[in-house]
């Protein structure tokens, strides 16, 4: 095995960091209660449009907003995918406050499979066998879970398939995490900060009503979001893909303890095999990933994992 450059290890600590961050989110999340979903997802919007300013102020880094002014298709696609991320932000943390962060944990299971299954219908491309055989294990899943839960696992669902799609376009726009991230959340700043102000009138705001401590907890969502992606950035250009593609299982794994072991969420046998049907799905697909990478010739990593390509997928990073 060969040693580990300073670059690798920089890398790898970047990357660990920014899963076990986002694996420990839901505890973060917990905290901001009794704010509603909605109110979190709007301070979450607004206040990572002042952190990355701030960031990108730091970075002396104000030209690319002109670049992309001249872009008008960049920036619809811009759109499309700051509509994906709120839904995805707004169903991850509704998941969270209403008891059920397994359920979510096992959305960002799914997704690498979902990003599969999007490289066929949306991109016609062709599989391997053994990406079909997870996609079916997988679709087992579902439909054993479907049974356990009574009802289809609506929350993964949402939550696999818009962040799958918020991948995609992100992809193809091959923006730089922090530029990406202050165009998308200044796009939704405008409705975030009319909702806030219709709270405050309303007198339905939780924001400065509960605590000091949880103001300052709202306050920092900004950062809390933003941070764990930069780390990624950090690693994904220090990193080859299928270093990230291991390293993506830490955080809904570590989200899974923390709704078993902490929350304390039921885990009836019914629902565990489900789950072990996903983990099967997933260690067919990562298996054949690695295979395939090991034959292809070796790639400089770049700012973000690609989206799946025929033959050769590998599955984005996790992003809350």
């Amino acid at each position: 095995m060969p040693f580990l450059t300073v670059t690798d290890k920089l890398g790898y600590l970047y990357g660990i960091g920014a899963y076990v961050l986002w694996g420990f989110f839901p505890l973060y999340m917990r905290l901001l209660r009794p704010a509603d979903p909605l109110e979190i997802l709007a301070h979450r919007i607004v206040w990572s449009v002042v952190f990355v300013a701030l960031v990108l102020a730091a970075m002396r880094n104000r030209s690319f907003l002109r670049a992309l002014l001249r872009r008008p298709r960049a920036l619809a696609a811009l759109g499309v995918a700051a509509a994906l991320v709120a839904l995805n932000w707004g169903t991850y943390i509704y998941g969270v406050n209403s008891e059920r962060v397994v359920e979510t944990s096992l959305g960002y299971f799914v997704n690498p499979l979902v990003v599969v299954l999007l490289g066929v219908f949306v991109l016609r491309e062709r599989l391997r066998p053994a990406q079909w055989a997870a996609l079916g294990v997988g679709g087992a899943a579902v439909v054993v879970l479907t049974v356990d839960y009574g009802r289809p696992p609506y929350l993964a669902l949402v939550l696999s398939f818009t962040f799958a799609g918020y991948g995609l376009v992100k992809k193809r726009l091959g923006l730089p995490a922090a530029e990406g991230l202050f165009v998308e959340s200044a796009v939704l700043a405008l409705p975030a900060l009319a909702y806030l102000a219709w709270l405050v009138g309303t007198g339905g705001a939780a924001f400065g009503a509960v605590s000091a401590g949880h103001t300052a907890l709202l306050v920092s969502a900004g950062a809390a979001t933003a941070i764990p992606l930069l780390m990624f950035a950090g690693a994904a250009n220090r990193l080859p893909f299928t270093s990230l593609g291991m390293l993506q299982y830490l955080a809904p794994i570590l989200q899974f303890g923390c709704g078993v072991i902490i929350f304390r969420e039921p885990m009836p046998p019914a629902r565990l095999a489900g789950f072990a049907l996903v983990w099967l799905a997933l260690a067919v697909f990562t298996v054949d990933a690695v295979r395939a990478a090991r034959r292809l010739p070796p790639q400089p990593a770049e700012g973000a994992l690609p989206a799946v390509r025929s033959g050769t997928s590998t599955a984005p990073s996790l992003r809350r």
